[in-house]
């Protein structure tokens, strides 16, 4: 394996989780940049706040993390994106998502275009490309990525901000695709997976039909479903005492993404990222201190059946 550091972006919405016990700062990318860089790589948001006092607390709150902000576009017109969020017993988040915000309104800048030709991996979902002018910076950023990038597709369907042409092209301008189980029948709809399929042929499918390199279905405490090129894995995920389920998918995905520029197998893939995204939710919050307990047994993951 390599011991080349890597740079991977979070590239899509930033926003501040409303709970009903106060603020935190949220969206996947950050999630995912956090998650990145406590794996040791670099990870790096690019998002749009506004030039508000949520805006200035994102990016004081992103510095405490460890992420620089010198790929956070500021709005003057919008407003920086919120979120209300309630959590049910069992753990599980709704959202409520403010629309017309400053994410809304990325632009393809030369610094962006300069990020875009110099990092390893971006992840990116379908939610931060709600509106024309993120989603036409979106579609910018992937394609001035150099030849061998990897682009990661992590669907996040949220409300009703999301269509079939949407799903298509971020699939068609990916290599990797994650999407959740609950998500999948939505996603298998729109894009015209045959009914009668099941989640192993969705994902054979998914990833023929979009020349995906991998196709990952999260089953949330009940594991995950990995179809590579020429292997496929499935793991039964880890036991723990769930906190809150917020920005485990997203801890899920920078490990899984770790090991895979560092061309390990699906199965440790999927071993590693289920490790990471259990870590998480036994925690509170998307963004928990670093625990090098944790993080070491993720980076040093393998699959059982390769030991």
């Amino acid at each position: 394996m390599s011991d080349k550091n890597y740079v991977i972006v979070g590239l899509g919405e930033l926003l501040w989780d409303m709970f009903p016990e106060g603020k935190q700062l949220g969206g996947a990318p950050a999630n995912f940049a956090y998650m990145t860089r406590l794996l040791g790589d670099e990870g790096i948001v690019a998002s749009r706040v506004g030039g508000d006092a949520l805006g200035r607390a994102a990016g004081r709150r992103l510095e405490r993390l460890g992420l620089r902000t010198s790929h956070l576009q500021m709005d003057p017109a919008h407003p920086t994106g919120t979120v209300k969020v309630a959590v049910d017993p069992t753990g599980q988040p709704s959202f409520e998502i403010a629309e017309d915000v400053a994410w809304d309104f990325f632009e393809w800048t030369s610094q962006w275009r300069s990020l875009a030709e110099r990092l390893d991996a971006v992840c990116f979902g379908s939610l931060a490309q709600r509106c024309p002018q993120s989603r036409t910076t979106i579609r910018a950023f992937l394609k001035a990525v150099r030849p061998g990038t990897t682009c990661v597709f992590d669907v996040n369907l949220r409300q009703s901000f999301y269509n079939a042409e949407t799903l298509s092209e971020s699939a068609q301008l990916a290599d990797i695709m994650k999407v959740n189980h609950e998500e999948l029948p939505v996603v298998a709809k729109l894009l015209g997976v045959p009914s009668i399929y099941d989640e192993m042929r969705a994902a054979h499918w998914l990833r023929e039909t979009f020349g995906l390199k991998l196709v990952c279905i999260t089953r949330g405490a009940k594991g995950s479903l990995l179809v590579g090129q020429d292997e496929t894995s499935e793991h039964p995920g880890y036991r723990v005492h769930v906190a809150d389920t917020v920005g485990a998918g997203d801890a899920f995905t920078a490990a899984l993404l770790y090991h895979y520029l560092r061309g390990a197998s699906v199965s440790t893939l999927n071993e590693a990222a289920n490790r990471m995204g259990a870590w998480v939710a036994s925690q509170t919050g998307a963004t928990p201190p670093r625990d090098e307990f944790h993080l070491e047994k993720v980076r040093s993951a393998v699959a059982v059946e390769e030991i």
